[in-house]
């Protein structure tokens, strides 16, 4: 898949481990949340892609701030 960045054909992908915190003061508390999952980095240019898998994303959307969560659909 060539890249979305510069359109360059040179990625490479690798195994990674990651933590994302929710920002600010308030939330200097919450441990994160780790995720394991495969980057593909454009060796040309350096822009990396990843899907971050469900559970892990279940888990993020729990711990976004309110200001950052999707609206819910009325009834749901």
């Amino acid at each position: 898949m060539s890249c979305l960045s510069c359109a360059s054909n040179h990625p490479a992908d690798f195994s990674a481990e990651m933590i994302v915190h929710v920002g600010g003061p308030k939330n200097l508390d919450n441990p994160g949340t780790w995720i394991f999952t495969k980057l593909s980095i454009c060796l040309d240019c350096g822009c990396a892609r990843f899907t971050v898998p469900e559970i892990e994303l279940a888990l993020l959307a729990a711990r976004a701030p309110k200001s950052e969560r999707p609206a819910q659909a009325a009834g749901a």
